[in-house]
């Protein structure tokens, strides 16, 4: 069982990384030829669009990974029963449980490999390239799409920012008061503010407009500080899409969002998909092993492999897109998470089953 396992493992880790290298290359190119559109705004010029689409390395190796392992796996193993090895495992003894048991063993680390790069590090390196093109572009994130800006409560007190700067900086800020009666005690307009510490913030250019029994009051300041629950996890959130968060950052701006009765489901989906995506590697070496009961004299050895890449792609844009409409329709976010994940695992199933009793 160890020799079965040790000699999957070889072939296995070095046709995926083959199939990395392959992968990487592509949809790096395309990612490059999309930055080229946005060549000479500020100061954006290609060495900058080289290291942005190098710092969505990470990103891409995560969405990739249950590809690269399934045509890996596919190749690997065909190629191993073409040379009539895996022939030779079976006649052995060795069965198709223990099979599924060593590819189970082989891909553990792989999974962990998938959420050490989606939850920790591609979250990061994403971040940095928002950050890095924003920059470099002297551009800021317009919140515009909400319309008035985006909207927090704050204990009592709600907040309207306009824009965000790439560095977390809020400009044109405006902080209503209510009282425990809910009536309007104060305003406070700022033009800009910068994060100090925890729920501490810095207000430049402050107009604070009082509300009380004898009438209002205005007054100017150069700059105040501001206590607010806001903070730059929120912030950051704004920066990137749902899908380049981790867990616990999804799992923080969720409640937030509810707190604020906001919609959560586009990023309640995005945390399932998260926690669930990792096990699709899994899944992805079961689907490949029934490909491996084909010996060259069966003839179309190329024509698996080339279904398996067909298989792969198909699970990375379906899911997708069922992601999408997940998020579109208000599905349930577990069953938007796991539905293509079951569906796959559903096919590798009966395709085991067909294979066995054949």
């Amino acid at each position: 069982m160890k020799l079965l396992t040790r000699c999957l493992a070889r072939e296995i880790y070095a046709s995926i990384a083959l199939v990395f290298a392959a992968l990487l290359m592509l949809f790096s190119f395309f990612d490059l030829i999309h930055e080229l559109n946005a060549l000479g705004s500020g100061n954006y010029h290609l060495g900058y669009a080289v290291l942005f689409v190098l710092l969505t390395v990470p990103g891409r190796i995560y969405e990739l990974f249950p590809v690269a392992v399934l045509i890996g796996a596919i190749f690997a193993l065909t190629q191993m029963a073409a040379n009539s090895e895996l022939t030779v495992y079976r006649s052995s003894g060795v069965s198709l449980r223990q099979m599924i048991l060593a590819l189970f063993k082989i891909g553990l680390p792989l999974l962990l490999l998938t959420y050490l790069c989606g939850d920790m590090i591609a979250p990061i390196s994403e971040r940095m390239a928002q950050e890095l093109r924003l920059k470099a572009q002297n551009a800021e994130v317009s919140l515009r799409e909400f319309r008035s800006g985006v909207w927090a409560k704050d204990e009592r007190s709600f907040v309207n920012v306009k824009n965000v700067l790439p560095d977390t900086t809020l400009l044109n800020i405006s902080i209503y008061e209510f009282d425990e009666s809910y009536h309007l005690r104060a305003i406070t307009a700022a033009k800009r503010a910068a994060y100090v510490e925890k729920n501490r913030w810095q207000l430049e250019g402050v107009t604070q407009t009082l509300f009380n029994k004898q009438g209002t009051t205005v007054n100017h300041q150069a700059s105040m500080e501001w206590r607010s629950a806001l903070n730059l996890g929120i912030l950051r959130a704004i920066l990137v899409g749902p899908g380049q968060m981790s867990v616990l950052n999804l799992y923080q701006y969720i409640q937030h969002l509810r707190d604020n009765h906001q919609k959560t489901v586009s990023y309640e989906i995005a945390m399932w998909n998260k926690v669930v995506y990792p096990f699709a590697i899994l899944v992805m070496l079961l689907l490949a092993l029934p490909f491996a009961s084909h010996q060259r004299r069966d003839g179309g050895i190329s024509a698996k492999i080339f279904l398996g890449i067909i298989l792969g792609l198909t699970f990375h844009f379906v899911g997708k897109l069922f992601t999408n409409l997940g998020a579109l329709n208000e599905w349930q976010p577990v069953l938007s998470a796991v539905a293509i994940p079951l569906l796959f695992l559903s096919l590798a199933t009966g395709m085991l089953w067909l294979t066995e009793r054949r």
